[in-house]
């Protein structure tokens, strides 16, 4: 009962403003005097936040944030989530005048429908914002190699990064921001065909050791370097997207399914250079960890986890794998269903794969459970 009264005196707060009517002083019950709000700009602090959650509108936030000082410099140190994707034009200039008022930004997304945002968008940023945690920067098509230095020194603990389709970043600015921010845990490269290089890898590999997610969809000049350096330096890898980088082999998928133990999600898609080799290496990492768990298993009354070991794997458009050893991979991981309730084995594109099938062919009941374990996870 006693966490209801901090709410039930804002909203208390709440409705003596609108009532107010200007009235400073009124008799409480008690016989004593009270004071009355006579302006939106006297709410409360906690108020002022708690409507500010309620409404969930950004755009209200900022607004709000003009009103006065007193209100500026409550959600600056109150506002920790803040997007802007909604804006369509002069985002840049929207981003200078709020970045020294919102201090206290963990998480702030920029994403783009056109490409608005500069260098100067971005320093403002990092000058202001060094308790960042989180920012996506996808498809900001004008920014230059100065943006990543810049977050680099002013943005050291980022843990999420996405710069996705941001294809004028070097892969010296990578390196660079790698080394200074080495908290990171996923990173969105797809489409920076200049950035993700073999040698941006080797020192994200060097640097973020708990890299959990790696976007690198269609980065098509990296290669099974570039790929088994973060197999090696990022063993807490559980996602990782290789779609479209045509030079991987055997090599990449071997050194993940050896090096990464708690991989889920692997996307291969047009790789086609990838062989059985691959996909035997995978299943037998898979048969390896299930019986290291055997007895714990056996104990608890169950078999394999579904939530064990790889839940999506695209393999769409690999031409050269054959039906064994697909087969194999999907026997090994429970979690990998080729039916229509789930479809988490994607081999589209392969025709000669259609013979593949998941336990749900062998055993429907399976996949009841199988949407179930999906939701849990």
């Amino acid at each position: 009962m006693d966490s209801v009264k901090p709410l039930s005196g804002l909203s208390n707060s709440f409705d003596t403003l609108m009532v107010s009517g200007g009235v400073e002083i009124r008799q409480a019950q008690n016989g004593g005097t009270e004071t009355s709000l006579t302006d939106w700009k006297d709410l409360p602090m906690e108020l002022l936040l708690r409507i500010m959650s309620i409404v969930g509108d950004d755009r209200m936030v900022i607004v709000a944030s003009g009103v006065c000082t007193g209100w500026r410099d409550a959600l600056g140190w109150g506002v920790a989530n803040l997007s802007l994707s909604w804006c369509r034009d002069h985002m840049n200039d929207l981003v200078i005048s709020l970045a020294h008022k919102f201090t206290k930004l963990q998480v702030l997304s920029l994403r783009q429908i056109k490409p608005q945002l500069e260098d100067s968008g971005v320093e403002a940023v990092a000058k202001y914002c060094h308790d960042l945690r989180e920012l996506d920067l996808s498809r900001s098509f004008r920014l230059s190699d100065w943006s990543l230095y810049a977050l680099a020194h002013g943005c050291p603990h980022l843990t999420r990064l996405n710069i996705s389709g941001c294809s004028n970043f070097s892969d010296a600015a990578l390196v660079f921001l790698g080394s200074q921010c080495k908290s990171l845990k996923c990173l969105n490269l797809c489409g920076c065909v200049r950035a993700a290089s073999d040698r941006a890898l080797q020192a994200i590999a060097c640097n973020c050791g708990q890299l959990q997610s790696l976007n690198l969809g269609w980065c098509d000049s990296i290669t099974d370097k570039g790929v088994t350096s973060l197999a090696s330096g990022c063993p807490e890898l559980r996602a990782v997207d290789l779609c479209g980088c045509v030079l991987i082999t055997d090599e990449s998928v071997v050194a993940l399914a050896n090096g990464c133990p708690h991989l889920r999600f692997l996307g291969l898609y047009y790789c086609q250079n990838i062989t059985d080799r691959a996909m035997y290496s995978l299943a037998a990492n898979g048969r390896v960890r299930s019986q290291g768990r055997g007895w714990d298993a056996a104990r608890s009354g169950g078999g394999s986890n579904d939530r064990d070991g790889l839940a999506s794997l695209n393999i769409s458009q690999c031409t050269a794998l054959t039906p064994p050893a697909v087969q194999a991979v999907c026997d090994s991981f429970p979690a990998l269903h080729t039916c229509p309730e789930r479809h988490s084995l994607n081999i589209s594109g392969c025709l000669s794969l259609t013979s593949v099938h998941c336990a749900c062919a062998l055993h429907p009941h399976r996949a009841g459970r199988a949407i179930l374990s999906n939701h849990a996870y």
